[in-house]
């Protein structure tokens, strides 16, 4: 069992900030691939970027290269996203999910609760 917790949305002007984190709880946490997923209103949730135990990245969208970073802290069992030049449309609710294992596929077994990023003038 895994505990997936974000933090660190909020209100952000276009061209903006913003790092998100997800801190992991349970046991065995390092082992586990971590990704983003996001969710905008009356959108099906898509996925943003994945990382393996051993900081293995994988882009799950095109659209967020060159502006989105993925990171983890094993010491800290956290990954971080973060989110630069961010745009009106990637309004939406951020989640981090995990699975066990070194492969980011997108059927992640935990999830967290989300957190809520809008970009807004």
């Amino acid at each position: 069992q895994l505990q997936l917790v974000e933090s660190g949305g909020g209100l952000v002007q276009p061209g903006g900030s913003l790092r998100l984190s997800c801190a992991a709880s349970g046991k065995n946490a390092g082992y586990y691939a971590i990704g983003w997923f996001r969710q905008a209103p009356w959108k099906e949730r898509e996925g943003v970027l994945c990382i393996s135990p051993v900081s293995t990245r994988i882009n799950y969208t095109d659209s967020v290269k060159g502006r989105f970073t993925i990171s983890r802290d094993n010491a800290k069992n956290t990954v971080y996203l973060q989110m630069n030049d961010l745009k009106r449309e990637e309004t939406a609710v951020y989640y981090c999910a995990a699975r066990f294992g070194a492969d980011c596929q997108t059927d992640m077994t935990y999830w967290g609760q989300g957190t809520q990023v809008t970009v807004s003038s």
